[in-house]
């Protein structure tokens, strides 16, 4: 009398399919690099640094209004690239059915400063409750304390 033998051992494939895992993680790839740039209001710009800035949360909205200043002297309401002069218009068209006559202006640290001034007056002259002037925090390394060095008591033992 024989006895048959079970040998399901070999068919058992112990490898790891790792294609669906590659392709969850190219999918996740591509929403990241077409939403990041959505993320961003506005034109980028680098902003003047100061030590202790007042956080505007508003500006992060969906719905504020951002006027940039470049470093040549460009000025975008938004995303749009308009002349200084035309701002003025731009911002009251914009205001005229808001409650939040807030405008935010971010500026170049190294744009000559009467462009600056332009802006804000232009952006002053559309009737503007609260102008905010948007800087970011300066990175600070902050030395370590210096040890004064210690000297042994006189007379020790």
């Amino acid at each position: 009398m024989a006895l048959s033998q079970r040998n399901e051992g070999v068919k058992v494939n112990s490898n790891i399919n790792v294609t669906p895992m590659v392709d969850v993680m190219l999918v996740l790839l591509i929403i990241f690099m077409v939403i990041t740039p959505m993320l961003q209001h506005g034109v980028s710009v680098d902003m003047a640094k100061v030590n202790n800035p007042e956080s505007m949360p508003d500006a992060d909205k969906e719905d504020a209004l951002l006027v940039s200043v470049m470093r040549d002297g460009t000025v975008y309401f938004g995303t749009d690239k308009l002349p200084a002069d035309q701002l003025t218009g731009k911002v009251k068209d914009r205001l005229a059915n808001r409650v939040d006559k807030r405008v935010f202006v971010k500026a170049d640290a190294r744009a000559r400063f009467g462009s600056v001034v332009e802006v804000v007056d232009n952006v002053r002259a559309a009737g503007v409750d609260q102008l905010g002037l948007l800087t970011e925090q300066r990175k600070t390394t902050t030395p370590a304390p210096a040890t004064a060095p210690t000297t042994p008591p006189a007379g020790g033992q």
